[in-house]
């Protein structure tokens, strides 16, 4: 990949304009899924401290359960893009559809455990008293939208991979101004509390899967491609996402390794923690944009069996994620000033996040390519060996996080783990990309 000739401009331009008329929406739908959650804490926050402790621990729970199968989006947009990419849109559809059933499925499964199971999960998470009865109530509600929720994420990866990132986001604001109306309704007039809550997310979820699957259907009716749910076609989503799990269930140790040893390092370090890892998350969204854009991308060049044009692609977009790295880096040093004071007036705690802080500025150019190369694999289908990649990484991170608090290094040798640890991720996807052996062509991998 390094040695191939220079980019011509035209292609040059070419590839930003797809990159950016992909990016921008994906950005704008990725910023407002969490503004669902920020809506929900502003409005029951007023209900009282045990509701909104209790809210926290049963989003807390919903978040990390939705994102163990974001897969249903990643494997279903490299999926459909091949397809797209190889001219045949009735089997791109047919594609999307199993993995709509899949995440319909799955849905109905966590709908099963979660609903008998809800008192004990919330126990073992550690609520308190006050707060078990009201985070169980959410907790129960609101499993009743995860079909919806999973099916919004297999629905967006057949956008994606149709190379459609407006609708998404516009389903994605429709849905979070629906979800606040909803909420402020049935918790105060309605007197619900914090069970009106959970139902006008549920709503909300529900809404926006029917929006999607409506959008699905027209098109798979347009196209010819059948709807029935096809058992071999659910089969093969199932394989192609199990080491894209395996990926996220690596990705998110490592996050609940790095906050566990923030706590041991004391009040002030775990609330300057909580801070830094809100802005690296923030971050992440603005380059998980590109990567978004990568996966689609990639996956048609390659279902075009155009490898030239799929390693110009990836090119072109690590450079966006080196640029884009750079300039979030210095934006979050020139902004410093200002971020710290509205998370907290405590010195102490300010004085801890700075080099913290400072830490995730250097990283960001680093984390710009990772998450590109993240993308531009998984728009190959490469996720076995994304899967063994994370895996390495969980792996090389874990003993050096661990001794952060053994060794008295603080927050910023923690924060220099994490820079590690994605430092490690950019040499297993840089080795893979400069292999070329995830350039595969054809409709299916």
């Amino acid at each position: 990949m390094t040695q191939a000739p220079a980019i011509p401009r035209a292609t040059r331009r070419q590839h930003d304009r797809e990159i950016v008329a992909l990016a921008v929406p994906a950005f704008g739908a990725l910023v407002a899924e969490p503004l669902f959650v920020m809506a929900d804490s502003a409005i029951v926050g007023h209900l009282g401290t045990a509701q909104l402790a209790g809210l926290g621990v049963a989003t807390a729970l919903l978040t990390t359960a939705v994102s163990v199968f974001v897969f249903l989006a990643y494997a279903t947009t490299a999926a459909v893009s091949r397809r797209v990419g190889a001219g045949d849109l009735p089997a791109a559809l047919r594609q999307g559809m199993d993995g709509i059933w899949l995440a319909l499925l799955i849905g109905v499964a966590v709908i099963a455990v979660v609903l008998p199971l809800a008192p004990g999960i919330v126990h073992l998470f550690g609520a308190s008293a006050t707060a078990a009865p009201y985070a169980t109530t959410y907790l129960r509600i609101s499993t009743l939208g995860i079909p919806a929720m999973l099916t919004v994420l297999a629905a967006t990866g057949v956008l994606r991979g149709l190379q459609n990132t407006r609708t998404p986001l516009y389903v994605a604001v429709g849905g979070f101004v629906a979800n606040a109306v909803l909420n402020a309704l049935l918790v105060y007039p309605a007197g619900l509390g914090i069970a009106g809550s959970a139902w006008g997310t549920v709503i909300a979820q529900w809404g926006m899967a029917a929006v999607y699957l409506l959008v699905v259907v027209r098109g798979a009716r347009r196209h010819k491609a059948s709807l029935r749910p096809d058992l071999a076609g659910i089969r093969a989503s199932a394989q192609a996402g199990v080491p894209l799990l395996v990926r996220t269930l690596s990705l998110r140790a490592i996050l609940m390794i790095v906050t566990a040893m923030a706590a041991r390092l004391g009040d002030a370090d775990i609330a300057a923690h909580q801070i830094v890892l809100s802005l690296w998350s923030l971050l992440a969204f603005a380059l998980d944009a590109i990567a978004i854009a990568g996966q689609a991308i990639i996956g048609r060049y390659l279902g075009a069996s155009d490898a030239r044009g799929a390693r110009e692609a990836c090119r072109r977009m690590v450079q966006w994620g080196i640029a884009a790295g750079l300039v979030l880096g210095v934006l979050v040093v020139a902004a410093r000033p200002l971020f710290l004071p509205l998370f907290t007036g405590d010195p102490v705690v300010r004085d801890v996040a700075l080099p913290a802080l400072l830490m995730v500025a250097l990283s960001e150019p680093v984390c710009g390519i990772v998450f590109v190369l993240d993308g531009v694999l998984m728009g190959a289908g490469d996720g076995p060996y994304l899967a063994w990649a994370m895996v390495i990484t969980l792996a090389v991170f874990t003993p050096v996080a661990l001794l952060v608090p053994v060794l008295g290094g603080g927050l910023t040798a923690l924060w220099a783990a994490m820079t590690l640890m994605m430092t490690v991720r950019l040499l297993t996807l840089w080795l893979r990309a400069r292999s070329g052996k995830w350039i595969v062509t054809g409709a299916s991998r």
